[in-house]
């Protein structure tokens, strides 16, 4: 078992979760916030799919690539933990994301790991 697969299965995340939990989680978070976001990759990663695979090549539409990009925001910025996270953080976080998603879409990589 890889490093990563070991990882995700010792945090209860698939390895899709687990790249997301890791974009956006910090040091020093409580066990119940820690889980929050845990949760809220997966939901992230459930609502994304819906909006990415109803669109044919969403990164190269401009106003689907702004849907995407408002749904990450909407998602990090509701559901994050306020402490500890600031809305720089928050900002930073949905950023992240949204590059995450775009690169993975773009080659490919999303719509393949997701029909699984």
């Amino acid at each position: 078992m890889r490093a990563e697969q070991r990882r995700a299965a010792e945090e209860g995340l698939s390895e899709e979760e687990l790249a997301l939990f890791d974009l956006v989680t910090r040091p020093g978070l409580s066990k119940a916030n820690r889980e929050r976001v845990k949760r809220e990759s997966r939901n992230l990663l459930i609502r994304l799919r819906d909006v990415i695979e109803r669109v044919d090549r969403w990164t190269e539409k401009e106003q689907t690539q702004a849907e995407v990009k408002s749904l990450i925001l909407d998602h990090v910025f509701t559901t994050l933990p306020d402490p500890p996270y600031s809305d720089v953080e928050k900002q930073a976080a949905a950023d992240r994301l949204f590059e995450h998603f775009w690169h993975l879409s773009a080659s490919g990589s999303f719509a393949a790991a997701s029909a699984v």
